[in-house]
């Protein structure tokens, strides 16, 4: 059982697919930077210097002074928040998206798969009988 543990895991779709996710972290933290202390910023400039993050919809306010005996949290509902994150989905699709079409100019259109050799064979099969 060891030596198909360790034949699995050194298959290369296994140390390829950890690469990526560990890549895919790494990207996830340089994008939401990017997001959080390059895009909003300027979104919020534009927007009359507001912060998306801070909004919200109270349900309910707080009670009391934090640090205090009967001190009731805010119940909020954070909207804004959720608008950052879909502003930041939005920007990691399309750099997802950029790359992509990089890759397909650096690598150039794949040409395609030829057709088996029996769908080659029925082909002039089919080809003789029409004649």
């Amino acid at each position: 059982m060891w030596k198909e543990f360790k034949d699995f895991i050194m298959t290369g779709n296994v140390i390829d697919f950890a690469i990526a996710v560990i890549l895919a972290g790494a990207v996830g933290l340089v994008v939401n930077t990017f997001v959080s202390d390059v895009i909003m910023p300027i979104v919020g400039h534009f927007s009359g210097g507001m912060d998306f993050s801070e909004l919200r919809y109270v349900l309910s306010p707080a009670q009391g002074t934090e640090g205090t005996d009967g001190f009731v949290a805010e119940n909020a509902i954070r909207w804004g928040k959720w608008l950052n994150t879909i502003i930041s989905l939005l920007i990691v699709g399309w750099v997802l998206f950029i790359m992509g079409k990089a890759k397909v100019r650096a690598m150039g259109a794949a040409p395609a798969p030829a057709p088996p050799a029996n769908e080659v064979l029925l082909s002039e099969i089919r080809d003789l009988l029409k004649k």
